[in-house]
Order: C-alpha cells, then structure tokens, then sequence
C-alpha cells in the first residue's frame, strides 16, 4: 500500500523511516516532509496547508493510507473531510481531538469520564482566572487552553507570578489566540511518563512507555519546549502499573468518547505523572509525541503499516505491534537561540559520521540552503540510539550527539538520567 504523511518534523521523520521497513508498504510520501524525510521517502509540496490543499496530495499521489504527525491538522478537521472522500484516514475526528484542541474541554471529559487528573478551574476571561486562583496553594500551574506546541504550561510558585502569567496569557503576550481561555490546575508531584496507545474505536493497544524531557536545561531547569528528547525503556513502569493505566485511563477514554458519539479512532497519548495516589492525567494529545516518536519507533518490530491500517479500519491487530527490548534514547539538538526565537540558516555537518556510530539521525528543523544542510527551526536533529542497556543507549546517542556541529547548537546532556539512577545505580548520574 501507499502511505502518505502529513508534517515535516522529527515525528513525520521517524514515521516514514518505520514505515519503509514494513513489508506492506510499498511506497512512503510526506507532505511537505524535509531532508531527513526525503532520504526514506517521496517529499511532495502542499500548495496551501489546510485540509483541502492536504486533501489534493493524498489525490496526487493515490494514498492508500493517510496519517497525520501533528495535531494542528486533525483540530482543523482533516479526518472529517478524508472520510467524507473515501479515502483511509488515521486520526480522530475534530470532534475527537477536541481532547488535545481544547485543554478545557479534556479536563471537563475527564471529570465526567472518572479518569485521575489534577483538580482544576476553568477560566474565560481575566477577572475570573485571577478570582479563581484563591482556590488553589502554591505552586499553581497556568495552562493555555488552546493548542500552544507545547509551550502552553507555566508553573507559576507565588501569587504575584501567576497574576503576571494571566496577564500576559489573556494578553496573547505568551501564546497568541490559544490563551484567551486558561485552565488553573494543582500542582502534582512525581514523575512524568508518555504512555500512547492506537486505538480502533473501540479498543486500544499499548505502545512502550517512554519520558520526555520539556525544560531547556539540564536537571529540568529553564523554560518549557516542545521537547528536547526522550527515552524508552519497558521498566518505566511496572506490569501492574501499565495495566492500571491501560484499564482506568487509556480504555475508559475510549469507552467514555464512544459513549458520548465521538468514537476516537487514532494514537492516544497521555501525559501522566505518577502520583502517591497513582497515575493522573496531565494532558492529552491526539497523535504520536514528538520525540517519544523517535524513541519509540526506534524499537519497534513488526508491520507498524498493517498495524496502523488495520486500526483505521476500525479492527487494530496487535500482532503487528512488537518492541525490541533494548532500551532507546533520543536526543535533540536545537538551535540557538530555542526555545525563543531560533537562529536559523546555519550550516550541519557530522551527520553522516554520527550514523556510523550506531545513531539514526532524524531531521525536524532542517533545509537545504545553497547547496548545504542548515537549520530551519528550533529543534533541529533528533539523535536516537538503543543499546543493550540504558546507559549503553545513551552513550552512544552522545557519542554521535559528539560529532554533528552547527554554529550555536545546544543539547541537554541528561536524557535518560532518571533511568540511570533508578535501575542501574550509577551514582553522579
């Protein structure tokens, strides 16, 4: 079959370099793809990016099979149009993936759904989020409550930081349109995991879990990103763990949107941390995470095509889901200047020798300029590897991490640092 791709990051990146490993793929195009992209697949252009201008390079080129990256796409309702054209589509609905579009409606579906998260206040304008933040002690955490690519949260420690923060949100001073409504939310203690599953509608089978890595810096330390690298590892949770989960928040989401006429068929992921009192949501996404993406596919064994077909067809067949159990890191290299306003138009090199050490280098942020490689965006290079142990896994994503350059090029040196601590009892890990 032809699959066809809708993005141009790491995650999109990461997608056709699986997919070109699937015995039932035939041909691999993402639309508009970058170079990484172009390396395992077809890139074609997208004349206008909405769902009709996605729609004419799925007719273009004949697509057996369409997947979205982001979830930009899907909250404009691309599933719906696909559909109603008769062409396979793998993805919620815009009605369903009001889960990610809309923090305020999430929290809303899970209360109504009894699924663990935070408690929390809704809020529409300023005077009501400033009034409602007498309901909450300190830290409190300020979430956009629209789509704001993972840059929508701050943890906001004194009153008068908060009030700042809603001052700035409901001003679009911090993230545009997707924070004039907010939600205020306790503040949880634990640790985060990505726990993603691909879901037929009715059921939903589990991926491996994985850790993302949001703050800029080392030791968690700087503002939020979209994600400056992950690591999967099956021992982030415990059997019991993962079948709590799988059971009181993965298939309850499922059953629960079903239930209300809004049957979600796509990739859940759920952002968790993991609390005294169990596992609570944080936020849901509607698609793949980015890097988890990496990390994870880079695991992965089997038909990840038939698995994903069989899902939009409304039959997923979890006998194409496999996982290799080495562990895997992906770390990201962004530009200067990230997560602000990125420096763009500098010059990559090591690539090439980064791959013969072991490493898959997956492209988000790059272009071809005048002939070279250069950056292109915020985050520009995912570098993954596995390895028989964790710490082995992440050695050689830094050995490779080593030898790339771009002037201004920046990396945290921590990925996959909790998972050292914990199993293999590294000490200064």
């Amino acid at each position: 079959m032809k699959v066809l791709i809708l993005g141009g990051g790491g995650r999109e990146h990461a997608i056709a370099w699986r997919l070109r490993q699937s015995p039932s793929v035939s041909q691999v195009f993402v639309a508009p793809g970058n170079p990484g992209c172009a390396l395992v697949a077809e890139c074609l252009p997208v004349h206008s990016p909405t769902c009709v201008g996605y729609l004419d390079v799925a007719r273009r080129c004949r697509a057996d099979l369409v997947i979205s990256g982001p979830e930009a796409p899907l909250v404009d309702g691309v599933t719906d149009l696909f559909e109603k054209e008769g062409i396979l589509f793998f993805g919620p609905s815009q009605a369903a993936a009001l889960l990610e579009g809309s923090k305020i409606f999430a929290k809303r579906f899970m209360e109504r759904a009894g699924i663990p998260t935070a408690r929390f206040a809704a809020t529409e304008s300023l005077d009501e989020a400033k009034a409602a933040l007498d309901q909450f002690t300190y830290p409190v955490v300020i979430k956009a409550d629209g789509l704001a690519a993972g840059k929508g949260v701050v943890i906001c420690w004194t009153r008068s930081d908060a009030e700042q923060t809603l001052d700035a949100m409901f001003a679009g001073q911090l993230v545009g349109a997707a924070g004039t409504r907010v939600v205020l939310e306790e503040y949880l203690t634990g640790e985060e995991v990505s726990f993603i599953g691909v879901s037929d509608g009715e059921r939903i089978v589990s991926l491996e879990p994985s850790q993302d890595h949001k703050r800029i810096f080392d030791n968690d330390e700087g503002p939020n990103t979209g994600g400056m690298g992950a690591y999967s590892d099956s021992r982030i949770l415990t059997v019991e763990e993962r079948a709590l989960i799988e059971r009181t928040i993965m298939q309850r989401t499922i059953d629960r949107m079903r239930e209300e006429g809004t049957p979600f068929r796509g990739f859940l992921y759920a952002g968790l941390m993991m609390t005294e009192r169990g596992p609570m949501v944080l936020e849901f996404n509607v698609r793949l995470g980015d890097p988890e993406t990496q990390a994870l596919l880079h695991r992965m064994e089997g038909d990840f095509g038939l698995l994903v077909r069989t899902a939009a067809e409304g039959r997923v067949d979890e006998r194409h889901l496999k996982f290799r159990p080495e562990p895997s890191v992906c770390v990201v290299l962004a530009a200067a200047g990230y997560p602000g306003k990125p420096r763009t138009g500098d010059t990559i090199t090591g690539i090439e020798e980064a791959e013969r050490r072991s490493a898959t280098v997956f492209h988000a942020g790059t272009r071809i300029q005048e002939g070279r490689l250069a950056t292109a965006g915020g985050r520009v290079l995912g570098v993954t590897s596995r390895g028989a142990t964790l710490g082995e896994a992440i050695q050689r994503a830094y050995e490779a991490c080593d030898v790339i350059h771009f002037d201004g090029m920046q990396f945290r040196r921590d990925i996959g640092r909790k998972g050292l601590r914990r199993w293999e009892g590294i000490a200064g890990a």
